[in-house]
């Protein structure tokens, strides 16, 4: 039996293409599609919003409204955290792919862990996890003789910046390094900033057309660099991890899987 699959914020660009990876899952299906009351798409047909065609489903303006086995939420930060208090309340899994909380409300979503598997990550790409684990391994190499920069550009839309991959980065690098992100981060630089502290890690953001997500983190040493990038041309790639976080917080033959706080590493074991 497939498992059901509501996602919430299914006007956004991430819906539609959640939608479409649903439709294509053997093993997942697209049982809700929601947004905010007040949303003109509210008795639409969820397949004719996503660009496939009728497929029979309306959506709906609230969650509990919605009929689901794991919820995949890519909304905005106080949406996410009325709807992880929903599925806490009602035992529901959740697949957060929501970024640019601050620390009170990440330590809330910490706290509905404790009673449902709640699945969040900052990238659900299966290429991006594959550079945090490469960037671990460069930190151990070159951290300590090398400046380091992370570069990250999104269409003209995304409304936080530095991008939550780029700081997931950022702390990779810095967890490796036993350093703490928030005392060594640089974001930006302008007018007189003198000479570089090696220590640090600096962060660079671009905005614009529609670029859907371009990363590169540089280890810059003297004599030579080594650059880890990643560039995603689609959002299905982040679509279609999302949808495998659901199955696997869905666990295998109903066994959804205990209580706690995870991530795409998790999912993909690494």
């Amino acid at each position: 039996m497939a498992v059901k699959v509501a996602v919430t914020g299914f006007g956004g660009r991430m819906g539609r293409a959640l939608a479409q990876a649903l439709v294509q899952s053997e093993r997942a299906e697209l049982s809700a599609a929601v947004v905010r009351p007040e949303s003109t798409l509210v008795g639409a047909d969820a397949g004719e919003i996503a660009g496939l065609g009728n497929l029979g489903l309306p959506v709906v303006g609230a969650l509990k409204d919605a009929e689901f086995d794991v919820l995949i939420d890519f909304s905005a930060p106080t949406a996410t955290l009325a709807n992880a208090a929903f599925c806490a309340e009602y035992g529901k899994p959740i697949v957060i792919g929501t970024t640019g909380f601050d620390a009170d409300q990440k330590a809330r979503l910490l706290k509905a862990a404790e009673v449902i598997p709640l699945c969040m990550a900052s990238n659900f790409s299966t290429g991006v996890n594959l550079c945090f684990k490469l960037l671990e391994s460069a930190a151990r190499v070159m951290g300590e003789d090398a400046d380091i920069e992370i570069v990250e550009a999104h269409h003209r839309h995304k409304v936080d910046a530095p991008s939550g991959t780029a700081l997931s980065m950022g702390e990779v690098i810095a967890d490796t390094l036993g350093r703490d992100l928030s005392e060594v981060a640089v974001y930006g630089r302008e007018g007189q900033t003198g000479a570089r502290d090696r220590d640090t890690i600096g962060f660079a953001t671009v905005r614009g057309g529609d670029v859907v997500g371009d990363h590169t983190v540089m280890f810059l040493a003297d004599g030579e660099r080594v650059e880890i990038s990643h560039r995603a041309s689609s959002r299905l790639s982040f679509a279609r991890g999302a949808v495998r976080a659901a199955l696997w917080l869905a666990g295998e033959g109903g066994e959804v899987r205990a209580p706690g706080h995870y991530d795409m590493r998790d999912v993909l074991g690494l």
